[in-house]
This record gives structure tokens, C-alpha cells and sequence, in this order.
């Protein structure tokens, strides 16, 4: 079969390269891709907001399904575009996109269902919002209700920091209309994990969980990121509290979308903290997490295309994983993730020996790979355990003079004092 991948990231890479080991895949399509990409798919020079291009493309070259990606195209309604085109597209709709296109609805959503999550208020303007945050003090999370790239959300440790996340959203539009609303949660402590889920058409296919890291440097230090790095599984976190997770948020998330009349399809990402009181919300997700899916997806066992094409198809798959453990590191270009410089030239990453690399960032040049964006690439290793996998993989990046580019040295370490 054919398939079509849409998006450039890193996320994508995964899931080309996934969808490339099948042996029922004769040939992978990424649109519009990156450069790393090029040795498992055929790049194909589309947008991902081009819906009527894509469309094109698919019914042209005889494409089997599509698998999208990002959480901008899902946003703005391409999946209902091709099932109007009648075309096989794996993904939420425009309505059920909602659950991560607007922190709100996902808010009002977890209330009315009892899904356990943090408490919190809705603002439009920034007066209300300061008195709320002088009301209850910090720590306190602000988080922009609309998508911001996975950087809307500020962890405030101060009044002042709060105070200043509102002024940024509410009057100085720093999101644009994705700052126009704002979400102030309480701040929850616990241990974080990321549970993500196939959903098709009711079913649920639940994957292992990860752990990523979200600040930019050792310690879990400095600014909110994208993701600096993750891995799978999660030792710290026991199998009962997969189970409850599953059981009080996952299953009741899916059937509220249906109840509601916007039936969820495509990947579910619940963001969790195991608190005190147990697993709660952070956030919901409409597609894959990155940099989650690189170091979930490899531990697929099962033939990723055809799970796909037999769940699109009305049909029930059972998935099997590998017990390995992964464990991959974010490299960055300096600066990140404010403004960065592209076009400095990576080292020669054929020297890497016994680890896979995803591409996100980065542009072929004549001499080899440059930098191109904030997350440049991931580097991940597999391993009997996650410290084992943690040394195939820093042992590695070792190896290389990384000038012009960052990573943080202790992925994993969460992992290593369980």
C-alpha cells in the first residue's frame, strides 16, 4: 500500500520511519517533510494547510490512507476536507480537535464529566485574571487557551511571573488569538507521564506510557520547551496507576466526546501527573506527542500499517509491544527556545554508531546537515533498561563536537532514582 504522512517534524520522521518498516507498505509519501527524511519516504513539496493540494495528491498517486501529524491542520478541519473528498484519513475531526485547540473546552469538558484534572477559571481580560492570581497566589499555571506550538503554557513560581504570563497573553497578544483567552489552573506536584491512545471509532489502543522533559536545561531548569528529551516506559510510574489512568480518564475522555456529538478518532494524548490524590489531567492532546513518539512508536512490535489500515476499515487489531527500553535526547540550537540562528553546520552524524536519528530542524547542504529550527534532531537508543538505554545514548553524542547546539546531559534521570 500507499501512505501519506503529513507534517516536517520530528514526530513525523517517527512516523515515516514506522510506517517504512511495514512490510505492507510499498512506498511512504511525506508532505511536505524535511531533509532527514529522504532514505524512508518520498518528500513531496505541499503545505500541511494546503488541504485541496493534498487531496489532489492523494487521489492522483492512489494513496491508501493518510496519517497527519501536527495539530494545525487537524485544527483547521482537513480531516472532514478529505472525508468530503471520500479519502481515508487518520484523525480527529474539526470539533473533536477541540480537545486540544481550546484548553477551555477540554476544561469544561473533564468538569462535566468528572474527569479528575485541576481546578481552575477562564479569562478574557487581563484585570479579572491579575486578581485571581493575587487572590490565590503561586505557585500557579497560565496557559493560553488556543495552540501555541507547545509553548502557551507558563509554570509561574511567582505572583510576578503570573502576573506578567497574563499581561503577555491578554494585552500584548504574544500568542495572537490563541492568547486571546487564558486558562489559570492551580499548580499540581507529582510525577508526570504521557498516556497515549489510538482511537477509531470507539476503540481504544492504549500505548506505553513516557516521560518527557519539558525544560530546557539540566535540572529541569530554565524555560518551558517543546521537549528536551524522552522515554519509555516509565519505571517510577506502577502498572495500577496505568490502570486507573485508563480506567478514569482515558475510557470516560472518549465516551464524553461521544456523548457530546464530536466523536474522537486519531491519537488521544492525555498529559498526566500522578498526585496525591491520584492521576489528573494537565492537558489533552489531539495527535501524537512530541518528542514522546519517537521513543514509543519503535517499541511498536506489531506491522504499524496494517493496524492503521485495519482500524480505518472498521476492523479490530490487537497490538503487541516490545519490552526494550528507549530513551532519546533533544539536540537544539542555541538560543532555544527564544530566537536561534539557523544554518550552522551540524558534525558528521554518520559517526553515530548503534543509535537511531530523528530529524526535525534540520537542512541537507553540500558538506552535510544544518541546523534549520529551535529542536533540531533527536538522537535515541534502545536498551535493556533506561539507564542502560541513557548510556548507549549520551555515550554517543560524546563522540561529537556539538558547536552552536545544545543538549540536556541528564535525560532519564527521573528514571534512574526510582
Amino acid at each position: 500500500m500507499k501512505v501519506l504522512v503529513i507534517g516536517r517534524g520530528g514526530r513525523e520522521h517517527a512516523i515515516v520511519r514506522q510506517f517504512s518498516r511495514s512490510s505492507a507498505v510499498e512506498r511512504v509519501y511525506a508532505a511536505p517533510g524535511n531533509d532527514g527524511m529522504e532514505t524512508e519516504a518520498e518528500l513531496v513539496a505541499i503545505d500541511e494547510m494546503d488541504f485541496s493540494a493534498l487531496a489532489d495528491f492523494v487521489e492522483a498517486n492512489e494513496i491508501n490512507f493518510t496519517f497527519v501529524g501536527p495539530e494545525q491542520p487537524l485544527a483547521e478541519g482537513i480531516v472532514d476536507f478529505f472525508h468530503e473528498r471520500n479519502l481515508l484519513i487518520f484523525g480527529p475531526s474539526k470539533a473533536a480537535a477541540q480537545i486540544e485547540g481550546s484548553k477551555a473546552f477540554a476544561k469544561e469538558l473533564m468538569k462535566k464529566y468528572e474527569i479528575p484534572t485541576a481546578a481552575y477559571e477562564t479569562f478574557t481580560e487581563a484585570e479579572p485574571a491579575i486578581a485571581f492570581i493575587r487572590k490565590h497566589g503561586a505557585p500557579i499555571v497560565i496557559k493560553a487557551d488556543g495552540l501555541a506550538a507547545g509553548k502557551g503554557v507558563v509554570v509561574a513560581m511567582t505572583e510576578g511571573e503570573a502576573i506578567a504570563a497574563v499581561t503577555d497573553m491578554l494585552e500584548d497578544a504574544k500568542f495572537g488569538s490563541s492568547g486571546s483567552k487564558v486558562v489559570i489552573e492551580e499548580f499540581l506536584a507529582g510525577e508526570e507521564f504521557s498516556f497515549m491512545s489510538f482511537v477509531q471509532d470507539g476503540g481504544i489502543y492504549p500505548m506505553p506510557i513516557s516521560q518527557d522533559h519539558k525544560r530546557a536545561y539540566d535540572g529541569d531548569r530554565g524555560p518551558n520547551t517543546g521537549g528536551m528529551g524522552a522515554y519509555s516506559p516509565v519505571p517510577q510510574i506502577p502498572e495500577s496507576v496505568v490502570s486507573e489512568t485508563f480506567e478514569r480518564i482515558v475510557q470516560p475522555a472518549v465516551e464524553a466526546m461521544q456523548k457530546e456529538g464530536t466523536p474522537f478518532n486519531g491519537i488521544l494524548y492525555a498529559g498526566i501527573i500522578l498526585t496525591e490524590d491520584g492521576p489528573k489531567v494537565i492537558e489533552f492532546n489531539a495527535r501524537f506527542g512530541d518528542p514522546e513518539t519517537q521513543v514509543v512508536l519503535p517499541r511498536m512490535a506489531s506491522d504499524f500499517a496494517e493496524f492503521i489500515h485495519a482500524i480505518l476499515g472498521g476492523g479490530d487489531y490487537s497490538l503487541e509491544w516490545d519490552e526494550r527500553a528507549i530513551l532519546g535526547v533533544v539536540v537544539a540550537s542555541e538560543g532555544y527556545p527564544g530566537a536561534v540562528e539557523k544554518g550552522h553546520a551540524l558534525p558528521d552524524l554518520s559517526e553515530l554508531q548503534g543509535v537511531e536519528i530523528t530529524h526535525a530542524g534540520t537542512k541537507r547542504e553540500k558538506n552535510g546537515f544544518v541546523g534549520n529550527g529551535g529542536r533540531v534532531l533527536l538522537v535515541s537508543a534502545a536498551g535493556t533498561s533506561i539507564q542502560d538505554a541513557q548510556e548507549n545514548v549520551y555515550k554517543q553524542l560524546g563522540r561529537l563536537q556539538w558547536n552552536q547546539f545544545f543538549f540536556r546531559s541528564d535525560i532519564g534521570w527521573r528514571a534512574k532514582q526510582s
